[in-house]
């Protein structure tokens, strides 16, 4: 009896598109553990954010110890982030991770043992918030390049946008369990509870496995062995992670423009505060009817974020003086029901453009120079962080709420717009002097002659 095969299946004319879900880093299982483990952790971190002011002004008494406490944790990310992100690129990535977080819950149980015994002074709070922000220094690029190998390339957007989301959630969810926690156990136990927050995370990172398609991971399978400073493996100097930096055009464009929209635009809690409360009339309620507009526009512009898959510093660009002139609008909004019209597209523009940005860092350098590009990069963040307000500021003394939005918004507009045609002068400039020198006929022509 003879066996006759079935006809093949006739194959596809065309393969299944991408996928762009905004959930589709999802499909990884070390993802979904890592998701869960960021909203812990967040939940904790902001029960303890949530008290440590009050308890800064319990102890001291004065508005200026609290300002003066949150700069001495966030000094270190302006003078040390490079270092930082050094250490993550010399040392095992999943052991620098897992010995961060294990380290800040060490400071947080600390604290909340001093809390609970009553010895807790403003001189011990200050050199915990500054062994807190020297520790973070690592953390940060360890976790954010860690959270990049559980999913391939393409689907880092998509990373980054659930954890855009996972933050808020876990703000939500810690600024509430803060109140409940304090209120039934005292403030000692909001900080136990990060620390607890802090070892749950430690705990997942060793079960975390890279994904097929991560960048990292592919360079490391082909690598060989270790990394060098030789002719054998990259250059992990804090030099290169500089040189690299400065000598790529992408990254030092992106953070113009990151730069620019940071100091000129995006601290909306500060010019929208004065615009409503001033020219508009309204009171703390309508700001924060605003101020809610802001937060579900974030949410929303993460889930948009998510689904880019090959986002680049055009889009940043785009998305940022579309930003500029949506804040150029508000500016000139005639009622509190117009702003809040603009309010929505200006959130998810930012929060779009935030994703994509982080993306295009993220990605762009070789795996062996991430982090001290993320080290660079946070140290830059920290100076526009510190220095954007007061600037914004005197623009608002200078030239009113109104005018700081309309004239912040123009320079970001027109500033993004003027380095476009910049570049695309230099870009066509190396092309008509070789036409020229060569003697060749103009482009059209040779494609004419074609």
């Amino acid at each position: 009896m003879s066996f006759t095969p079935a006809p093949a299946a006739p194959a596809p004319d065309t393969a299944a598109p991408p996928s762009r879900s905004p959930w589709r880093s999802l499909r990884h299982r070390s993802m979904r553990w890592w998701s869960v483990a960021n909203f812990v952790s967040n939940a904790g971190t902001w029960m303890q954010l949530t008290v440590q002011n009050l308890l800064v002004l319990q102890i001291t008494g004065s508005a200026a110890a609290t300002g003066l406490s949150m700069s001495v944790q966030a000094a270190p990310a302006l003078f040390m982030s490079l270092l930082g992100g050094t250490a993550v690129d010399r040392w095992p990535l999943k052991l620098t991770a897992a010995v961060s977080q294990a380290l800040l819950g060490a400071i947080a149980f600390t604290t909340a043992t001093l809390v609970a015994l009553d010895l807790l002074d403003m001189t011990s709070l200050l050199v915990l918030a500054a062994v807190t922000g020297i520790v973070a220094t690592v953390d940060n690029p360890a976790c954010a390049l860690l959270g990049n190998d559980l999913v391939p390339v393409e689907d880092v957007p998509s990373a980054i946008g659930v954890g855009a989301l996972v933050h808020n959630a876990g703000r939500l969810a810690g600024t509430a369990l803060a109140g409940v926690t304090v209120a039934f156990l005292g403030t000692a136990a909001a900080y136990a509870a990060n620390g607890v927050s802090f070892l749950f995370v430690t705990a997942v990172i060793p079960f975390l496995r890279p994904a097929p398609g991560a960048a990292r991971h592919i360079v490391r399978a082909g690598a060989g062995r270790g990394r060098k400073t030789s002719d054998e493996g990259p250059d992990l100097s804090v030099r290169e992670g500089l040189r690299y930096f400065a000598r790529r055009p992408r990254l030092v464009a992106l953070a113009a423009v990151t730069g620019v929209s940071s100091v000129f635009g995006r601290n909306y809690g500060l010019t929208l505060a004065v615009l409503v409360t001033g020219p508009l009339a309204g009171g703390a309620g309508s700001f924060g009817t605003v101020s809610t507009v802001l937060a579900v526009g974030g949410i929303l512009g993460a889930v948009l974020g998510a689904r880019l898959r090959r986002p680049s510093v055009r889009v940043v660009g785009t998305l940022a003086a579309a930003g500029g002139l949506l804040q150029v609008a508000a500016g000139l909004s005639p009622s509190l029901a117009v702003l809040l019209v603009l309010v929505l597209p200006m959130a998810i523009v930012e929060s779009v453009s935030d994703t994509a940005g982080t993306a295009v860092l993220q990605t762009d350098p070789p795996p062996h120079l991430r982090g001290r590009v993320l080290g660079v990069w946070s140290s830059i963040g920290t100076a526009w962080g510190l220095g954007g307000p007061p600037a914004l500021g005197l623009l608002m003394e200078t030239a009113g709420a109104r005018g700081a939005l309309v004239v912040g918004g123009l320079l970001i507009a027109g500033s993004i717009g003027a380095g476009t045609l910049l570049r695309r002068r230099r870009s066509a400039a190396p092309v008509a002097v070789e036409a020229k020198d060569m003697g060749a006929a103009p482009r059209p022509a040779l494609e004419a002659a074609a």
